[in-house]
């Protein structure tokens, strides 16, 4: 038996640790530690709560927008207040184009290279990868000059011996399936999306004046419409908006999804690992009447338990029995004791550190042993993100969404049930894109239409004064973030903020264990995952990655010395 310590695990935001038991090349215990702390229901007492999307927008850098969604629905619904149909539709296109775009990064760079052996493709024959790249797709950048000039850049990297954004991969590990030619094609395209990124992101800077951390507003969105107007809204930045999002729908259908697929038929016995939770959870998204209507949600909102496609259970964020935070093995204290559950209306937000101080021979896992707490769904542990709404939807029949996920299925010569795995939490993302992209273009017209015929308000002036509002209430904003179910809790007293709980979705898959013992998503996902090589753990990679974890970006994990740690260590 070994135990194995990967810290950090993310590609993004060092804050997540893994600790995971080997027997016979199978992990059979794991814990998972978020190792980070930030503070922002501290942060947020006594301030005004139009102002509090600025402050917990910050709490990533990567998700950029849907914190500030999320918290200026908590005041809206605290308020009672109804935004404006244009104002909705700016915002579900805010949300589509975080989506798209983080989706679209998470394949390529965060999670594509635990299937991509980027030093491989330095031995493929160009005119090969070519043919290859005009069987998938009609991707116009296919020529075997292109992808020779790929590989010559490659090449330059390695000859110079700094491999840069390649350098830390397990290159040459015998779990890589791909041949030659596959690799190089999907290191080009991982080029190509690193320019490609930035660009559709352009949709935030137009409608909320920058990103990261575009401008939101209590009532609305911070932007006037005027096609005449310089300073506004008009017709030039509309018609760069459909021009962004016609580029961004090409993108997913001739280069993700076909590389997606792909790469997927390479890999079919991972449609059996992974799996982890049978209970998906969902809040929903993308209204498409206005925020609260929750039967006409595009992402609609459920729950699902033991994997029961057949019976969608509903969800209520306001209802105290239902979602309950535990801090049996986090790093908190609760006045009533650290086995209760509280409500996040009710939170509690004070520090109880007692663990080993960095770094850590490993971690105490019999004891708090995480910053994340533990949210549970009437006491379920819940999955969340790409695959839980996908399944929500399928369970609740949706058309276009039953359509994506047969077609995929199909093609891949899988059932169903492949989608509980970690293939199918990765294919779950890409076919959720292919949506998203698509939704996002009606969502782009419908605010054309809707301007062409006079509409141009993007903000209501009710109750935006203090004045209006009562002495004391409460609010919940729910979300989809591009990894799952977000809330904010809010509770305003005497006009001021007295209560503020955020819940993330990495806190519900990477929490540690509650006070039943129960193992949170990540945990119970690496269960059963083979490990063939102890000093290079690209399996437990894969099935993490596969969720595109993500931590509040701020304090690093250092060593007494300021040493970043990142290494992979073996303890008997």
């Amino acid at each position: 038996m070994t135990r194995i310590v990967v810290d950090p695990i993310t590609r993004i935001e060092g804050h997540l640790r893994i600790e995971a038991t080997v027997e016979n090349g199978v992990i059979t215990d794991a814990y998972s530690a978020g190792t980070m702390v930030r503070g922002f229901e501290i942060i947020l007492r006594g301030r005004d709560p139009r102002d509090a999307w600025a402050f917990v927008e910050r709490a990533c850098g990567v998700c950029t927008t849907v914190h500030a969604l999320a918290s200026v629905r908590s005041v809206e619904d605290a308020l009672a207040i109804q935004v404006p149909k244009n104002a909705e539709l700016i915002r579900n296109l805010m949300f589509c184009t975080q989506l798209v775009q983080d989706h679209v990064v998470h394949f390529y760079h965060l999670h594509a290279l635990d299937w991509v052996d980027v030093v491989s493709a330095l031995s493929a024959d160009p005119a090969e990868t070519s043919e290859l790249a005009k069987s998938i797709s009609r991707w116009p950048k296919t020529s075997k000059h292109y992808f020779a000039d790929v590989q010559n850049r490659l090449k330059t990297f390695v000859q110079s011996g700094q491999l840069g954004i390649f350098k830390n991969g397990y290159w040459g590990h015998p779990q890589y399936k791909l041949p030659p030619v596959a690799n190089l094609l999907a290191v080009a395209h991982y080029l190509e999306a690193l320019e490609w990124q930035k660009e559709l992101v352009k949709i935030h800077a137009i409608f909320g004046g920058k990103n990261p951390h575009p401008n939101y507003l209590v009532g609305g969105v911070p932007c006037s419409i005027n096609i005449n107007e310089v300073n506004a809204i008009n017709n030039e930045r509309l018609n760069h908006v459909g021009h962004l999002i016609k580029g961004a729908i090409e993108v997913v259908e001739q280069m993700y999804i076909p590389d997606l697929m792909a790469i997927a038929s390479f890999y079919k016995d991972w449609a059996g690992i992974g799996g982890g939770l049978s209970n998906y959870l969902v809040y929903g998204d993308l209204p498409t009447t206005f925020y609260g209507d929750r039967d006409h949600y595009k992402f609609p909102s459920g729950a699902i338990l033991n994997r029961n496609l057949n019976e969608i259970h509903e969800v209520d964020g306001k209802d105290d029995s239902q979602i309950k935070e535990y801090i049996s093995r986090s790093w908190y204290r609760y006045q009533g004791g650290d086995d209760v559950g509280l409500h996040p209306w009710q939170g509690e937000t004070e520090f109880n550190y007692t663990g080993p101080k960095p770094p850590y021979e490993h971690l105490d896992v019999d004891q708090k042993y995480s910053w994340l707490k533990t949210p549970r769904w009437n006491d379920h542990p819940m999955e969340v993100g790409p695959l839980a709404r996908m399944l929500v939807a399928y369970g609740r029949g949706l058309e276009d969404v039953k359509e994506v996920v047969h077609e995929a299925l199909g093609r891949l010569g899988v059932g169903v049930e492949a989608l509980f795995s970690t293939l199918g939490r990765t294919a779950a993302r890409g076919l959720e894109t292919r949506l998203v992209v698509q939704w996002m273009k009606g969502f782009y017209d419908e605010l054309v239409a809707n301007i062409k015929a006079g509409d141009t308000s993007t903000f209501t002036q009710e109750r935006w004064e203090p004045s209006s509002w009562p002495q004391e209430c409460e609010g919940v904003g729910m979300s989809e973030a591009p990894r799952g179910a977000l809330a904010h809790w809010i509770r305003i007293k005497d006009r001021k903020i007295d209560n503020y709980q955020l819940v993330v979705p990495t806190t519900w898959n990477a929490s540690p264990r509650d006070p039943q013992g129960q193992l949170s998503a990540y945990e119970s996902a690496l269960i059963g995952t083979p490990v063939a090589n102890l000093d290079q753990p690209l399996e437990l990679l894969r099935t993490i990655h596969s969720f595109d974890p993500c931590l509040a970006c701020a304090v690093h994990l250092y060593d007494p010395a300021g040493n970043h740690v990142h290494q992979v260590r073996l303890e008997a």
